[in-house]
């Protein structure tokens, strides 16, 4: 089996699961849930709705002022997530556990999946160093948080609540450090 599988083969098999609950719960808790449409003041006004769903993951227009339904969302939402977890596992190389999995499946939710892929984290994961790739959700190689920054007015500033998820993010992740990933 070519290494490229080995994450696709774990969901194949049923040891890696898509879309589970306990990451629909912590994807809610850091995206929130909105019924109504709204204009992402972080993301430069994208229109954003339900958990997290945005152009970008969806293939239907979202409106700003538009309403969703809580079963249109869930029923949306777990089909983008197994969408992210399916292309997010074409990146993974090596075997990882579900809290490592689904670490990196929230990030892929918040940044892209492109984006995840091409992290020092999956690299670092991808090496076979899965607690250096878990802090490299949060941290860089200096030690300084990452993906914890959005650019308004030209200029990069902090945000604490996407640092607060990264740090969420490596704690899962290394969560699964001992389950044999």
């Amino acid at each position: 089996m070519s290494k490229k599988t080995v994450v696709a083969a774990l969901i194949l098999s049923g040891a890696i699961a898509l879309g589970r609950a306990d990451l629909m719960k912590f994807l809610e808790r850091w995206e929130g849930r909105e019924n109504i449409a709204y204009a992402d003041k972080l993301a430069g006004g994208l229109p954003t709705v339900c958990a997290g769903l945005t152009k970008h993951t969806v293939n239907q227009p979202i409106i700003v002022g538009d309403y969703w339904s809580d079963e249109k969302c869930a029923e949306v939402e777990r089909q983008v997530v197994s969408k992210t977890q399916l292309s997010l596992a074409d990146c993974i190389r090596v075997p990882v556990t579900q809290p490592v999995f689904d670490a990196l499946t929230s990030h892929a939710h918040n940044v892209g999946v492109a984006n995840t892929c091409a992290s020092r984290a999956v690299g670092l994961i991808n090496q076979g160093r899965i607690a250096q790739g878990c802090d490299a959700l949060a941290h860089g190689a200096n030690g300084q948080p990452v993906w914890s920054y959005v650019t308004q007015n030209g200029s990069k500033k902090f945000v604490r609540g996407l640092y607060n998820r990264r740090l969420a993010e490596r704690s899962m992740c290394l969560s699964g450090i001992n389950q044999g990933g």
